[in-house]
C-alpha cells in the first residue's frame, strides 16, 4: 500500500511582508468529508505499516501486561473518621475510588470498604472516558467528580449521594477538566469554573444544590483573553482562592468557605511579570511570590491586614520555591535545588531539607491531605525504586515507609543503573541528563537508545519508576531524558532562557544532548530514537528539521507543529494563552523568530529519518490538523525512502484513549516501530 497523498489547495499567508505557503490549510476544516477521509486513509496506511509488527507488538503489550500488579492500592489518607484510597485491579481498565472508617491506621485492615466511585461501571466498553477531580463535602456524605466522554476539555459536574449511591439531579456542563470545582463548607453550594467558545477556563458560578444551573449566579468574569481562572480550597478547608493566571501574571481573590454568599477579595491586583500564590496558615495568609526574587520568595500577612507583609524566611537564590504545604502544627514547601525535587520543614525560621540517599529521585507532598494531620505522607521514587510512601512525624520529622508499590514479575535493583550526565551547548551552558539502563547494556558497545524531551512552561522531567519500561531495559534499552531550557528543572532562569525570544536554545540543547551520547558512545545514530509529545512534540519535530541526521527515529506524539499559523487564530482553543509563552507573532520580531524553528514551516527537500507521529481528532490543545498538515508536506518534500505513520485517535483528545490497557497496547506499538527501526530483533537478550 502506498502511503496517502494529501490534495494541495494553494492558501498563502501574508505578513509583515512574508509569504508563507500552507497548501494544505483545507485539512483544518473537520466538517469537510474529505478531511475525515484523508485521516481514515492515514490511519490505514498505519495499520498496513504496523502489520508485520503484530507480532512483536503483542509481545510487547504481554511483557507489560505482565508487569501489572494483581491489585494496587494507594496508601489511605485520613479525613476526619474516613480513610480515603483508590485501587487498581489487574483485570480493571480503570482505578477504583474508595475510603474506610477507621480510629487510626492500624484499624484499617478489619474495617470495611466502602466504594466511594467505581470508573469501570461508569465506562462503557472501549469507549472514552476520563474522570479528573472529585470533591467531598464537608460532612462527607456526597461527591461531585468531573466526567468526559469525547477527549475534549469540556466536562460534566456530576454528584453522588455516597449514603444511597444514587446520583442527584444536579449536572452542571461545560465544567474545565480541573482546577474547577470546590464545594462551600455548609455543603449547599457548589462553585465551578466554565469554559468559553475555544475551551478557556474564564467563569466562575455558583450553584445551590437541588436547583437548575439557570438559576446559577455567576461571580467572576475574566475578561482578558490571556488570562485563565481556576479555584482552589485552602489546605485548612477556611477559604477558596480564585487564581486568575497568564503565563506571566497572576492575581487572586478570596472567597470564605463558610460564607459561600460573600463578595470576594482582592489579595493583590495583578501587575505584568508578577506570579504569587496563596494559601492559609493559622492566623495569616501565606504568599509564594516572584516580586523581588526570580526563584520566588515566602511571605505571610496576617488575615486581618493583607497589606502588611514580611519574610517567612529569607530568600535564598538556590532554593526554587513552588508550593506550600500548611499543616496545624508544620509547614512545609516544596521546590528544587541542585536540579532536583526537595521537601523542606520549617524549623526555627529556616528551611530544613529532607535528604535522601538515591543520586537522583523525585520527591512529592501527597495533595488534599487533612490540615490537622499529626503525620504527613509523603511520595519518593527514582529510576530504581518504585513509588515509596512515607509518613512525616511534623514533631520530630522521622519518615516511617508505610508502601512500597508492587513491581509483578522479578525485579532486582542491583541490575540497573541510573546517572547524571550534562552536554555542553552551543552557547557553554551546561544541560543535565538523566539515564537508565540494564548494568549490562554498554558491554557490546554503544546501546540502543530512546532520547525524550520536552522543555516548555517551566514543567519539568523528573526520574520515575516504571515497572512497564523494564522489559525494554531488560533488552538493553537505554532511556534518557534531555531536561533542556523552558523547562525549570535548573530553576526559574531555565524556564526564561528557553522561551520566547529564546525558545530555539530547547531545540539546540536537545541536539547537543543527543551529539554527546554519540561522542561518548554511549549510542550511534543509527541506534537512536527521539521522543517528545506536545509541546516535547513541537521540540523533536524542529530537532527533525534542525538535526535529523542525529537519529534513525524520531516520535512526535501529539506534536504543536504549526507554530505561527495557530499562534495567530485566535479562534483555535487556547491561543491567546499561548503569547506569552512563544510570542506573538502579530508582532513582526516574534513572527519571524518563531517562523525560524516552526517545524511545518521548516520542512526541507531533504532526508528525514523514520518518523512514528499521533494526534487526536478531539484534541483541544494541538489540533489534530497540525501533525496532518505537517505529514503531508514531509510525504511531499522528503527525499528519503523512510516508514512515515500518522496515527489519529478518531474519538479521543490529547491524552489518547482512555484506560489503562488501552494506554499500553498504544504504548506497545509505539515501542514496537521504535524497536524496529533502530534494529532492536525479539532474539535480543543480555
Amino acid at each position: 500500500m502506498k502511503p496517502p497523498v494529501a490534495k494541495r489547495i494553494p492558501h498563502p499567508h501574508e505578513l509583515h511582508g512574508d509569504v508563507r505557503e500552507d497548501d494544505y490549510y483545507w485539512l483544518k476544516d473537520k466538517e469537510n468529508p474529505e478531511v475525515i477521509q484523508y485521516l481514515e486513509e492515514e490511519n490505514r496506511y498505519y495499520d498496513e505499516i504496523m502489520r508485520p509488527l503484530e507480532e512483536r507488538t503483542e509481545q510487547i503489550y504481554q511483557s507489560m501486561i505482565d508487569r501489572v500488579p494483581d491489585s494496587e492500592a494507594d496508601v489511605p489518607v485520613q479525613h476526619g473518621p474516613y480513610f480515603y484510597y483508590s485501587r487498581m485491579d489487574k483485570s480493571k481498565q480503570y482505578p477504583i475510588y474508595a475510603r474506610k472508617r477507621a480510629e487510626n491506621r492500624g484499624d484499617l485492615s478489619e474495617a470495611q470498604e466502602e466504594i466511594v466511585l467505581d470508573l469501570n461501571e461508569l465506562a462503557n466498553e472501549d469507549a472514552y472516558l476520563s474522570v479528573t477531580e472529585q470533591r467531598i463535602n464537608t460532612d462527607q456524605t456526597r461527591l461531585a467528580y468531573l466526567e468526559n466522554r469525547d477527549g475534549t476539555d469540556r466536562y460534566t459536574i456530576f454528584i453522588k449521594d455516597l449514603e444511597t449511591g444514587k446520583r442527584l439531579a444536579d449536572q452542571i456542563p461545560d465544567v474545565f477538566l480541573f482546577g474547577s470545582m470546590e464545594w462551600s463548607r455548609c455543603g449547599e453550594y457548589i462553585f465551578y469554573i466554565t469554559v468559553d467558545e475555544h475551551q478557556r477556563p474564564y467563569q466562575l458560578w455558583r450553584h445551590r444544590l437541588g436547583t437548575d444551573t439557570d438559576q446559577d449566579e455567576m461571580i467572576y468574569e475574566e475578561k482578558d483573553s490571556t488570562f485563565t481562572v481556576f479555584i482552589a480550597k485552602s489546605q485548612s478547608g477556611k477559604f477558596i482562592f480564585v487564581e486568575s493566571f497568564s503565563k506571566t501574571t497572576s492575581e487572586v481573590r478570596l472567597l470564605d468557605a463558610d460564607s459561600p454568599l460573600a463578595p470576594l477579595q482582592l489579595i493583590d491586583e495583578r501587575c505584568d511579570g508578577i506570579e504569587y500564590s496563596v494559601e492559609h496558615w493559622g492566623d495569616d495568609l501565606l504568599i509564594l511570590t516572584n516580586e523581588g526574587a526570580q526563584n520566588f520568595q515566602l511571605l505571610r500577612c496576617p488575615l486581618d491586614d493583607l497589606n502588611s507583609r514580611e519574610n517567612v524566611v529569607a530568600y535564598k537564590e538556590e532554593q526554587y520555591l513552588l508550593a506550600v504545604h500548611p499543616f496545624r502544627d508544620a509547614l512545609l514547601v516544596a521546590g528544587r535545588e541542585n536540579g532536583l525535587t526537595q521537601i523542606w520543614m520549617l524549623r526555627d525560621g529556616a528551611l530544613e531539607r529532607m535528604e535522601w540517599e538515591d543520586p537522583l529521585y523525585t520527591v512529592s507532598v501527597l495533595s488534599n491531605q487533612s490540615y490537622e494531620a499529626n503525620e504527613v505522607l509523603v511520595e519518593y521514587e527514582s529510576f530504581l525504586t518504585p513509588t515509596t510512601t512515607y509518613a512525616l512525624n511534623l514533631q520530630t520529622g522521622e519518615r516511617q515507609c508505610l508502601q512500597v508499590a508492587p513491581v509483578s514479575g522479578e525485579y532486582d535493583p542491583s541490575n540497573y543503573r541510573q546517572d547524571h550526565l550534562w552536554a555542553v551547548a552551543e552557547d557553554g551552558v551546561k544541560i543535565p541528563m538523566t539515564m537508565v539502563y540494564q548494568k549490562d547494556a554498554f558491554t557490546q558497545g554503544p546501546a540502543p537508545l530512546i532520547l525524550h524531551g520536552y522543555g516548555s512552561y517551566g514543567a519539568n522531567s523528573d526520574p520515575h519508576f516504571s515497572p512497564y519500561r523494564l522489559p525494554a531495559l531488560d533488552n538493553g534499552i537505554v532511556f534518557v531524558t534531555a531536561q533542556v531550557r523552558g523547562g525549570s528543572e535548573m530553576g526559574r532562569s531555565w524556564y526564561e532562557d528557553g522561551k520566547m525570544q529564546h525558545k530555539r536554545n530547547t531545540f539546540t540543547d536537545f541536539i547537543a544532548a543527543a551529539k554527546h551520547l554519540i561522542e561518548h558512545k554511549y549510542t550511534t545514530p543509527s541506534q537512536m530514537a527521539a521522543r517528545g509529545g506536545s509541546a516535547g512534540g513541537l521540540l523533536v519535530g524542529g530537532v527533525a528539521n534542525m538535526g535529523g541526521e542525529l537519529f534513525q527515529v524520531i516520535v512526535p506524539e501529539v506534536p504543536f507543529v504549526d507554530l505561527v499559523t495557530t499562534m495567530l487564530d485566535t479562534t483555535i482553543p487556547l491561543t491567546t494563552l499561548e503569547w506569552d509563552e512563544w510570542g506573538d507573532p502579530r508582532e513582526r520580531e516574534d513572527y519571524f523568530y518563531m517562523k525560524s524553528y516552526s517545524p511545518y514551516d521548516n520542512v526541507e527537500a531533504k532526508d528525514y529519518p523514520h518518523m512514528y507521529i499521533t494526534t487526536g481528532l478531539n484534541d483541544p490543545r494541538v489540533g489534530y490538523w497540525e501533525p496532518a498538515k505537517w505529514v503531508a508536506r514531509l510525504r511531499a518534500l522528503k527525499t528519503d525512502d523512510h516508514t512515515l505513520v500518522l496515527k489519529t485517535n478518531m474519538g479521543a483528545g490529547h491524552f489518547g484513549k482512555s484506560g489503562r490497557f488501552n494506554h499500553l497496547r498504544e504504548a506497545a506499538e509505539c515501542y514496537a516501530f521504535i524497536l524496529d527501526k533502530i534494529g532492536v530483533t525479539q532474539e535480543l537478550k543480555i
